[in-house]
């Protein structure tokens, strides 16, 4: 079973079908969809429930964890960290998006900090990465202030929109995670 997290200024809980509208919502502002490798734009109708469904899915067969947002000071969501779960190599991929608004605040810093914990304590994973692109230099600095460690970058990897991205990709081994700790 999914746990809620809490930290500082988050509870990182699991996705509700009542939380699709404010998915949709935040998810389906075209800077926050810019700046993701997943995010359509525009956001369908009846996407973000289907998104929360497949969510609890994963969740509940052990292959990710998708973790809503929520700040403490006003109850909202603002956006989703997940982790998703190779079991057969003990890796996990950050993921993350936040609503524009809460952009710069330390947030998804904050939220990936607990994500690692969870992945390396409770989930028991060797390894933890994430990859964002290039363009994208707001999320690279999330990975680097958490840990993670530059690992390389695939030229026009992938194909969003009409323009072919560059991604780069960081990670952290549990070794890593114990020295840091230490």
């Amino acid at each position: 079973m999914q746990p809620i997290i809490e930290t500082e200024r988050l509870f990182l809980r699991p996705f509700k079908l009542p939380d699709a509208s404010r998915v949709q919502e935040l998810a389906g502002d075209i800077e926050v969809a810019r700046t993701t490798l997943s995010i359509p734009y525009p956001y369908p109708d009846g996407a973000a429930e289907s998104w929360i469904s497949a969510c609890n899915h994963n969740s509940d067969a052990g292959n990710g964890f998708p973790f809503a947002l929520v700040s403490k000071e006003s109850n909202v969501l603002i956006g989703c960290m997940s982790i998703n779960i190779a079991s057969p190599h003990q890796r996990g991929e950050l993921g993350y998006w936040l609503g524009r608004a809460f952009w710069g605040k330390g947030y998804a810093t904050e939220a990936a900090k607990a994500l690692i914990h969870y992945g390396f304590e409770d989930l028991k994973l060797n390894k933890i990465w994430a990859a964002a692109m290039a363009a994208n230099p707001a999320s690279s600095n999330v990975m680097t202030k958490v840990g993670m460690k530059f690992e390389g970058e695939f030229k026009q990897h992938i194909l969003k929109g009409d323009k072919f991205e560059d991604l780069v990709y960081y990670g952290m081994t549990r070794m890593d995670y114990e020295n840091m700790r230490s």
